[in-house]
């Protein structure tokens, strides 16, 4: 079963909801591993979490704007390994501020969740 969210982040196998911010988040995280392409971006969020996130196009373009205009991002034309060229995307330095914000953000509201779970019966 396929369950699109509110934010536009496909999930395959379980229907749940995602926080408002989470796909934000993976696409900083994403680009602090370095400057990567839309296309790229969305294959390294589905990569790295063996296929449970697929973003589409019409999910990842809006938010990287949304990114850039906050000025977390910055974005220049080059060419990719293929000779095409495409808008390839940089954390800023306001970007890996707000990374480090936004996880430790996630780590305590993981944390929290994970109490509950463990003590409510």
């Amino acid at each position: 079963m396929e369950y699109v969210d509110t934010l536009g982040v496909t999930m395959t196998g379980m229907k749940s909801e995602l926080l408002q911010g989470t796909l934000d988040l993976l696409v900083l995280k994403v680009l602090a591993l370095g400057p990567s392409h839309g296309y790229a971006i969305s294959q390294r969020i589905q990569e790295i979490s063996t296929d449970f996130f697929q973003v589409p196009q019409g999910s990842l373009y809006p938010a990287l704007h949304r990114l850039e205009d906050r000025g977390w991002l910055k974005s220049e034309w080059k060419d990719t390994d293929t000779g095409r060229e495409a808008r390839f995307y940089a954390l800023t330095k306001k970007g890996r501020k707000q990374l480090e914000a936004e996880v430790l953000n996630w780590e305590r509201l993981s944390n929290a969740v994970a109490s509950i779970l463990r003590t409510v019966e």
